[in-house]
């Protein structure tokens, strides 16, 4: 690693600030898209910290699609990374709890939106379906429903400018939802039906009313149990 250009790791958050060194050497072009990243004992020596940091912060660049880990062949960074810059800005926000719900809250209204205008009966056949298998789920453990409620309403949206954002859209979505520490299956079947039904009214603004309240409301119920340490 002696031709990439690093700070000393000396803080708290020592897998985001691993995270952050990788994410740098991307922006500064000393990384670059398809590059193998150096072994583990090396990132260890010269970023000065624990297997297990390293191993927390490439399992982060993972989850972002960012980097690929090929067995017996290395960590490499993923191609496609140029053509998705907001996934850079989200993993240097990681550990930023407010704005990553607030970047999630903010793609979702504006989808939501346009979704109203260009959602199709298949698309809201499918939306119901997710919300009757929240309703009759024998336990709590709804989330991948979930997830796919809201994947169906991005995609609804049809615009090929906005779909490189939906995998990112889907990582926050996955954050904030392992915070959650209870469930409330009654609130989320109400607030997805009134969503749904706004969509089905083919009804913009109330469509981004009810995912508002919705999204305000995990909002809420996240920072309560996760405050800012700001």
């Amino acid at each position: 690693m002696e031709k990439y250009t690093v700070e000393s790791i000396t803080r708290n958050t020592l897998s985001q600030q691993v995270l952050d060194q990788i994410v740098k050497l991307l922006q500064s072009g000393q990384l670059k898209p398809g590059d193998r990243l150096p072994p583990e004992l090396e990132l260890m020596e010269k970023l000065g910290v624990s297997r297990p940091v390293i191993r927390e912060a490439l399992s982060s660049l993972e989850t972002l699609e960012m980097i690929t880990k090929r067995p017996r062949g290395g960590t490499f960074i993923n191609k496609k990374i140029g053509k998705t810059p907001f996934m850079v800005m989200l993993a240097l926000s990681m550990d930023n709890l407010p704005a990553i719900i607030e970047a999630r809250m903010t793609l979702e209204l504006g989808l939501v939106t346009l979704a109203a205008e260009k959602i199709t009966e298949e698309d809201l056949k499918k939306l119901k379906e997710t919300i009757d298998l929240i309703s009759n789920s024998p336990d709590l453990n709804y989330g991948s429903h979930d997830r796919e409620f809201h994947r169906i309403i991005a995609l609804s949206a049809k615009n090929p400018v906005l779909e490189g954002m939906i995998d990112s859209l889907l990582i926050t979505h996955e954050k904030t939802d392992s915070l959650i520490n209870y469930r409330e299956p009654e609130i989320t079947v109400e607030h997805h039906t009134a969503i749904y039904e706004a969509l089905m009214k083919r009804d913009p603004y109330e469509s981004y009313k009810q995912m508002y309240k919705h999204l305000n409301f995990v909002r809420k119920k996240i920072l309560e149990n996760h405050p800012s340490k700001d």
